[in-house]
Protein backbone atom coordinates (compact mmCIF):
# COMPACT_ATOMS: atom_id res chain seq x y z
CA UNK A 1 0.00 0.00 0.00
CA UNK A 2 3.03 2.42 0.76
CA UNK A 3 4.42 1.72 -2.73
CA UNK A 4 0.87 2.72 -4.14
CA UNK A 5 0.30 5.72 -2.01
CA UNK A 6 4.00 7.25 -3.29
CA UNK A 7 3.46 6.29 -6.90
CA UNK A 8 0.18 8.03 -6.76
CA UNK A 9 1.32 11.32 -5.37
CA UNK A 10 4.70 11.03 -7.63
CA UNK A 11 2.20 10.87 -10.53
CA UNK A 12 -0.07 14.20 -9.36
CA UNK A 13 2.77 16.11 -9.16
CA UNK A 14 5.05 15.17 -12.17
CA UNK A 15 1.23 15.58 -14.27
CA UNK A 16 -0.19 18.26 -12.92
CA UNK A 17 -2.69 20.67 -15.41
CA UNK A 18 -0.78 23.40 -16.54
CA UNK A 19 -2.06 25.87 -14.05
CA UNK A 20 -2.43 23.94 -11.27
CA UNK A 21 0.66 24.05 -8.56
CA UNK A 22 2.04 20.87 -7.96
CA UNK A 23 1.62 19.73 -4.04
CA UNK A 24 4.12 21.71 -1.92
CA UNK A 25 5.02 19.59 1.05
CA UNK A 26 7.04 22.51 2.51
CA UNK A 27 3.78 23.66 3.54
CA UNK A 28 3.40 20.52 5.66
CA UNK A 29 5.05 19.05 8.96
CA UNK A 30 7.56 16.91 8.63
CA UNK A 31 6.52 13.28 9.60
CA UNK A 32 7.79 11.40 7.46
CA UNK A 33 10.06 7.92 8.90
CA UNK A 34 8.91 5.34 11.25
CA UNK A 35 6.87 6.07 14.67
CA UNK A 36 6.76 3.84 17.62
CA UNK A 37 4.65 4.26 20.38
CA UNK A 38 6.93 6.34 22.84
CA UNK A 39 6.36 5.14 26.17
CA UNK A 40 7.75 2.06 27.56
CA UNK A 41 5.83 -0.78 29.27
CA UNK A 42 2.71 -2.59 28.06
CA UNK A 43 0.48 -0.52 24.95
CA UNK A 44 -2.05 1.53 27.62
CA UNK A 45 -4.85 3.76 26.19
CA UNK A 46 -3.84 6.12 28.60
CA UNK A 47 0.13 6.55 28.73
CA UNK A 48 0.24 8.65 32.15
CA UNK A 49 -1.38 5.95 34.21
CA UNK A 50 -1.62 2.09 34.76
CA UNK A 51 -3.34 -0.40 32.33
CA UNK A 52 -5.89 -1.67 34.81
CA UNK A 53 -5.70 1.55 36.76
CA UNK A 54 -7.19 3.89 33.67
CA UNK A 55 -9.64 6.09 35.62
CA UNK A 56 -11.69 6.40 32.53
CA UNK A 57 -15.18 8.80 33.76
CA UNK A 58 -17.42 5.41 32.94
CA UNK A 59 -20.94 5.52 34.09
CA UNK A 60 -21.90 3.37 36.64
CA UNK A 61 -23.57 0.46 33.86
CA UNK A 62 -20.40 0.94 32.32
CA UNK A 63 -18.16 0.36 35.48
CA UNK A 64 -19.62 -2.48 35.81
CA UNK A 65 -19.15 -4.20 32.64
CA UNK A 66 -15.33 -3.14 32.69
CA UNK A 67 -15.24 -5.39 35.97
CA UNK A 68 -16.97 -8.03 34.37
CA UNK A 69 -14.18 -8.16 32.01
CA UNK A 70 -11.14 -7.84 34.57
CA UNK A 71 -13.07 -10.34 36.43
CA UNK A 72 -13.14 -12.72 33.20
CA UNK A 73 -9.86 -12.26 32.17
CA UNK A 74 -8.56 -13.01 35.54
CA UNK A 75 -10.45 -16.37 35.72
CA UNK A 76 -8.64 -17.27 31.86
CA UNK A 77 -11.34 -15.77 30.22
CA UNK A 78 -10.88 -12.68 27.23
CA UNK A 79 -13.23 -10.46 29.04
CA UNK A 80 -14.66 -7.50 26.75
CA UNK A 81 -11.42 -7.61 24.63
CA UNK A 82 -13.05 -8.10 20.82
CA UNK A 83 -9.89 -8.27 19.19
CA UNK A 84 -8.67 -12.22 20.23
CA UNK A 85 -10.11 -13.58 17.24
CA UNK A 86 -8.75 -10.84 15.20
CA UNK A 87 -11.45 -8.22 14.66
CA UNK A 88 -9.72 -4.88 14.12
CA UNK A 89 -9.20 -3.05 17.18
CA UNK A 90 -11.26 0.36 15.81
CA UNK A 91 -10.59 4.15 17.01
CA UNK A 92 -9.69 4.80 19.27
CA UNK A 93 -8.02 1.81 20.25
CA UNK A 94 -6.00 2.26 17.04
CA UNK A 95 -3.54 5.02 17.84
CA UNK A 96 -2.13 2.88 20.99
CA UNK A 97 0.33 2.44 18.01
CA UNK A 98 0.50 -1.38 18.54
CA UNK A 99 3.13 -1.62 15.17
CA UNK A 100 5.13 0.94 13.67
CA UNK A 101 3.39 3.88 12.36
CA UNK A 102 4.25 5.71 9.00
CA UNK A 103 2.34 8.92 7.75
CA UNK A 104 1.91 10.41 4.79
CA UNK A 105 0.46 13.38 3.99
CA UNK A 106 -1.26 14.20 0.64
CA UNK A 107 -3.20 17.74 -0.61
CA UNK A 108 -6.05 15.75 0.12
CA UNK A 109 -5.75 13.16 2.23
CA UNK A 110 -3.49 11.85 5.51
CA UNK A 111 -2.75 8.26 5.80
CA UNK A 112 -1.94 6.81 8.92
CA UNK A 113 -0.64 3.48 8.06
CA UNK A 114 -0.27 0.77 10.50
CA UNK A 115 -0.07 -3.07 9.47
CA UNK A 116 -1.45 -4.14 12.86
CA UNK A 117 -4.97 -6.11 12.20
CA UNK A 118 -6.79 -3.13 9.79
CA UNK A 119 -5.15 -0.43 11.78
CA UNK A 120 -4.33 1.85 9.03
CA UNK A 121 -6.66 5.22 8.56
CA UNK A 122 -7.36 7.93 6.07
CA UNK A 123 -8.06 11.45 7.29
CA UNK A 124 -9.69 13.51 4.73
CA UNK A 125 -8.54 16.47 4.63
CA UNK A 126 -9.94 18.15 1.33
CA UNK A 127 -12.89 20.26 2.66
CA UNK A 128 -16.12 17.53 2.34
CA UNK A 129 -18.55 17.04 5.08
CA UNK A 130 -19.54 13.59 6.60
CA UNK A 131 -21.55 11.83 4.19
CA UNK A 132 -24.72 11.03 4.63
CA UNK A 133 -25.49 6.95 3.79
CA UNK A 134 -21.96 5.37 4.12
CA UNK A 135 -21.53 1.81 6.07
CA UNK A 136 -19.99 2.38 9.51
CA UNK A 137 -16.73 0.68 9.98
CA UNK A 138 -14.26 -0.07 12.71
CA UNK A 139 -11.67 2.76 11.86
CA UNK A 140 -14.74 5.13 11.33
CA UNK A 141 -15.22 8.19 9.16
CA UNK A 142 -12.41 10.57 9.50
CA UNK A 143 -12.57 14.60 8.56
CA UNK A 144 -9.29 16.48 9.40
CA UNK A 145 -8.46 20.27 8.77
CA UNK A 146 -4.68 21.66 8.65
CA UNK A 147 -4.04 23.98 10.94
CA UNK A 148 -1.05 27.10 11.10
CA UNK A 149 -1.27 27.50 14.57
CA UNK A 150 1.34 30.30 15.16
CA UNK A 151 1.24 32.27 11.64
CA UNK A 152 4.71 31.05 10.14
CA UNK A 153 3.20 30.04 7.01
CA UNK A 154 3.14 26.38 7.79
CA UNK A 155 0.62 24.02 8.56
CA UNK A 156 1.83 22.39 12.38
CA UNK A 157 -1.41 20.75 13.22
CA UNK A 158 -3.69 18.52 12.08
CA UNK A 159 -7.36 18.32 13.65
CA UNK A 160 -9.33 15.87 12.86
CA UNK A 161 -12.77 14.01 13.65
CA UNK A 162 -13.85 10.63 13.08
CA UNK A 163 -17.21 9.43 13.43
CA UNK A 164 -19.58 6.46 11.74
CA UNK A 165 -17.80 3.78 13.90
CA UNK A 166 -18.91 0.21 13.93
CA UNK A 167 -18.17 -2.57 16.99
CA UNK A 168 -17.65 -4.17 18.95
CA UNK A 169 -14.14 -2.10 20.22
CA UNK A 170 -12.66 -1.40 23.68
CA UNK A 171 -10.03 1.03 24.58
CA UNK A 172 -7.18 -1.43 25.56
CA UNK A 173 -6.78 -5.21 26.08
CA UNK A 174 -8.08 -5.28 29.82
CA UNK A 175 -11.68 -4.50 27.83
CA UNK A 176 -12.22 -0.89 28.67
CA UNK A 177 -15.46 -0.48 27.23
CA UNK A 178 -16.85 2.01 24.47
CA UNK A 179 -20.73 2.06 24.56
CA UNK A 180 -22.58 -0.39 22.30
CA UNK A 181 -24.79 2.40 20.58
CA UNK A 182 -21.09 2.82 18.29
CA UNK A 183 -22.37 6.57 18.61
CA UNK A 184 -18.45 7.44 19.49
CA UNK A 185 -17.26 11.01 18.32
CA UNK A 186 -13.34 11.42 18.42
CA UNK A 187 -11.41 14.57 18.13
CA UNK A 188 -7.82 14.86 17.66
CA UNK A 189 -5.27 17.12 17.55
CA UNK A 190 -1.80 16.13 16.32
CA UNK A 191 0.75 18.09 16.37
CA UNK A 192 5.01 18.09 16.62
CA UNK A 193 6.30 18.41 20.05
CA UNK A 194 7.92 22.10 20.14
CA UNK A 195 10.64 20.86 22.39
CA UNK A 196 11.57 17.48 20.26
CA UNK A 197 10.93 17.55 15.94
CA UNK A 198 10.89 13.74 16.66
CA UNK A 199 7.50 13.36 19.33
CA UNK A 200 4.56 13.77 17.94
CA UNK A 201 1.91 14.33 20.18
CA UNK A 202 -1.75 13.42 20.26
CA UNK A 203 -4.43 14.96 22.33
CA UNK A 204 -7.62 12.35 22.05
CA UNK A 205 -11.33 13.61 23.61
CA UNK A 206 -13.20 10.82 23.66
CA UNK A 207 -17.28 11.35 23.51
CA UNK A 208 -19.50 8.52 23.99
CA UNK A 209 -22.54 7.21 26.21
CA UNK A 210 -20.82 5.28 28.57
CA UNK A 211 -18.94 8.61 29.73
CA UNK A 212 -19.96 10.89 32.23
CA UNK A 213 -17.89 13.31 30.19
CA UNK A 214 -15.58 13.82 27.25
CA UNK A 215 -12.80 12.09 27.89
CA UNK A 216 -9.21 13.53 27.18
CA UNK A 217 -5.61 11.55 27.03
CA UNK A 218 -2.47 12.46 25.07
CA UNK A 219 -0.19 10.36 23.58
CA UNK A 220 3.32 10.62 21.85
CA UNK A 221 4.92 9.12 19.63
CA UNK A 222 8.21 8.90 18.48
CA UNK A 223 10.10 8.76 15.46
CA UNK A 224 12.96 5.79 14.98
CA UNK A 225 16.56 6.94 14.55
CA UNK A 226 16.70 4.82 10.90
CA UNK A 227 17.38 5.47 7.37
CA UNK A 228 15.42 2.38 6.00
CA UNK A 229 13.11 1.47 8.87
CA UNK A 230 11.58 -2.29 8.39
CA UNK A 231 7.80 -2.34 8.49
CA UNK A 232 6.64 -5.65 9.86
CA UNK A 233 3.81 -7.79 8.43
CA UNK A 234 1.03 -8.43 11.06
CA UNK A 235 -1.67 -11.65 10.43
CA UNK A 236 -3.13 -12.07 13.40
CA UNK A 237 -4.96 -14.87 11.88
CA UNK A 238 -1.81 -16.78 11.16
CA UNK A 239 -0.97 -18.91 14.35
CA UNK A 240 -4.04 -17.69 16.21
CA UNK A 241 -5.37 -20.56 19.11
CA UNK A 242 -8.43 -18.72 20.47
CA UNK A 243 -11.88 -20.24 18.73
CA UNK A 244 -15.19 -18.91 19.64
CA UNK A 245 -17.90 -20.97 19.90
CA UNK A 246 -21.58 -19.84 21.21
CA UNK A 247 -20.25 -17.01 22.68
CA UNK A 248 -17.27 -19.06 24.54
CA UNK A 249 -13.87 -18.97 23.71
CA UNK A 250 -11.21 -21.81 23.33
CA UNK A 251 -8.08 -22.49 22.73
CA UNK A 252 -6.72 -24.68 19.43
CA UNK A 253 -4.07 -27.37 21.03
CA UNK A 254 -1.27 -27.85 19.51
CA UNK A 255 -2.62 -31.58 18.00
CA UNK A 256 -5.16 -29.59 16.36
CA UNK A 257 -7.96 -30.70 19.02
CA UNK A 258 -10.27 -27.68 20.94
CA UNK A 259 -9.29 -27.52 24.58
CA UNK A 260 -10.80 -25.46 27.15
CA UNK A 261 -9.81 -22.09 28.22
CA UNK A 262 -10.37 -21.95 31.50
CA UNK A 263 -11.11 -24.44 34.45
CA UNK A 264 -14.01 -27.35 34.31
CA UNK A 265 -15.25 -25.12 31.35
CA UNK A 266 -18.19 -27.29 29.67
CA UNK A 267 -17.40 -27.78 25.66
CA UNK A 268 -19.65 -26.51 23.20
CA UNK A 269 -22.54 -28.06 21.87
CA UNK A 270 -22.19 -31.00 19.90
CA UNK A 271 -25.80 -30.58 18.42
CA UNK A 272 -25.25 -30.77 14.69
CA UNK A 273 -22.70 -33.81 14.76
CA UNK A 274 -23.72 -37.31 15.15
CA UNK A 275 -22.53 -39.07 18.29
CA UNK A 276 -21.47 -42.76 18.18
CA UNK A 277 -24.06 -44.80 20.37
CA UNK A 278 -22.37 -46.61 23.13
Amino acid sequence: MRDVIAMVVLSAAIFAPNGVAAFDESKYPDWKGQWRRAETGPPRYDTSKPVNKQEAPLTEEYQAIYAASIADQAAGGQGGDPTYTCIAPGMPRIMNVYDPMEIVITPETTYILIQHVHDSRRIFTDGRDFPANVEPAFAGYSIGKWIDTDGDGRYDTLEVETRNLRGPRSYDAPGLPLHRDNQTVIKERIYTDKADPNIINNEITTIDNALTRPWTVTKKYRRQNVQQPVWPEAACAEGNVHVEIGGQNYFLGADGLLMPARKDQPPPSLKYFEQSQK
